[in-house]
C-alpha cells in the first residue's frame, strides 16, 4: 500500500485545531478552578471560615451513615439523599428554598420543620449547623 504525503493545505488547519483543543481544555480547567475557589470563599463567608469544622462535625455526627457525602471517608449511606452538589439544588427537603440560613435551621431542627421526616434531630448548635452548611455548599 502506498503512503501519500499529507497535503500542506491540511497541516495548518490540523495544527490550529490542536491548539484550539488545547486552549479549550486549559480554559475548562481554569473555569472549574475559579468556580471551586468562589464556592469555597462563599462557604467560608457564611460561617466565618468554619468550613473545616463543618466537615469534622459531619464525620463526628455520623451523617455518612445515612447520606452519601463525596470526599468523606465511609460516608456512603443510602437512607437519605446524596449530598453531592447540594449547593445548586433549589430546595431543602423538597420544600424550603436552599439558602444558608434555611440549611442551618434544617440541620438544627428537621423534625420541627417537617414533622415525621427521616432526618433525625441531631442537636447541633447554630454555629455548628452553619459550619456544616458551609461544608455542604463546597461539595461537588
Amino acid at each position: 500500500m502506498l503512503r501519500r504525503p499529507v497535503p500542506a493545505t491540511l497541516i495548518s488547519p490540523a495544527a490550529l485545531f490542536g491548539v484550539a483543543m488545547f486552549a479549550a481544555v486549559i480554559g475548562g480547567i481554569t473555569i472549574y478552578a475559579e468556580t471551586r475557589a468562589k464556592t469555597w470563599t462563599y462557604a467560608e463567608a457564611i460561617t466565618d471560615r468554619e468550613v473545616d469544622s463543618g466537615r469534622a462535625a459531619i464525620m463526628q455526627r455520623g451523617c455518612g451513615g445515612c447520606h452519601d457525602i463525596p470526599g468523606t471517608t465511609g460516608a456512603s449511606g443510602r437512607v437519605g439523599p446524596p449530598l453531592s452538589k447540594i449547593a445548586i439544588r433549589a430546595h431543602i427537603a423538597g420544600t424550603w428554598p436552599n439558602d444558608p440560613g434555611t440549611m442551618a435551621r434544617w440541620l438544627m431542627h428537621p423534625q420541627r420543620m417537617r414533622p415525621g421526616t427521616g432526618m433525625p434531630e441531631q442537636g447541633p448548635s447554630e454555629a455548628e449547623a452553619r459550619a456544616i452548611a458551609a461544608y455542604l455548599y463546597t461539595l461537588d
